[in-house]
């Protein structure tokens, strides 16, 4: 699997998701600068880092998805190339285009660093291959600005179209909006392309891939990336 990671000014969490990807796939990533205009040649996944791209200004995402390489990424995106996008990559490719809705400020005001409860509402995407339907996995969180909103056609439309991939969930598994940790309309956690090729979700599945610093729930969302890549 040949990936890349986006690295933009304010990123931080690239070389989290680099060394995950090298550890799942025994490959390194190739780390792409903002300002590039082309993807490495034979790029089969590209990522967008979690962290504070341009400090956050205006929006969250706002200036990144305007930066230079997106078009290339957008292409990737329209040409079947698998995108993720994680907390700060996810916030842009709402502001890019990629995927709809946003990104807004989580509903108490606060910064939320802990861990969350996600219950994978599919496993037919290349993302999610690994994982069993249904099963309720647990990512870190780190995010102010979480709270995914979009209009109610838009909300029907990921429903209907079962394109909401990961969903925040108490401990019991079962749903309730009004418990949400940050807010998130329909308690969505990511979401997927009308193609599947393109995932975007607030928490980190980067941070939970080596047993050495703890949970590895995340392994599979690699692993399954890995193993489509494979069958493709």
């Amino acid at each position: 699997m040949k990936s890349a990671v986006i690295v933009f000014p304010g990123s931080n969490r690239e070389g989290d998701v680099a060394r995950a990807l090298q550890i799942v796939s025994g490959v390194k990533p190739a780390l792409v600068w903002h300002a590039d205009t082309a993807l490495p040649a034979g790029t089969d996944l590209v990522v967008l880092p979690g962290g504070f791209s341009y400090g956050d200004y205006l929006r969250c995402g706002a200036i990144a998805a305007r930066a230079a390489i997106m078009d290339a990424v957008r292409e990737h995106a329209a040409r079947g190339g698998l995108v993720l996008g994680i907390c700060n990559g996810f916030q842009i490719l709402c502001e890019s285009g990629l995927l709809p809705g946003v990104l807004v400020r989580n509903a108490r005001l606060r910064f939320i660093c802990r861990e969350a409860l996600l219950k994978v509402e599919r496993n037919d995407t290349p993302f999610t291959r690994r994982y069993a339907k249904g099963a309720v996995v647990r990512y870190p969180v780190a995010h102010g600005e979480g709270n995914y909103t979009a209009d109610a056609d838009t909300l029907k439309r990921l429903e209907d179209e079962g394109r909401v991939v990961f969903r925040y969930v108490l401990p019991d598994g079962r749903r309730d909006d009004a418990q949400v940790l940050n807010g998130a309309a329909n308690s969505i956690a990511g979401i997927v392309s009308e193609k599947l090729n393109v995932l975007g979700l607030m928490p980190h599945p980067e941070n939970h891939v080596d047993p050495l610093v703890g949970p590895t729930d995340g392994r599979a969302l690699f692993e399954s990336l890995v193993g489509a890549l494979e069958k493709a």
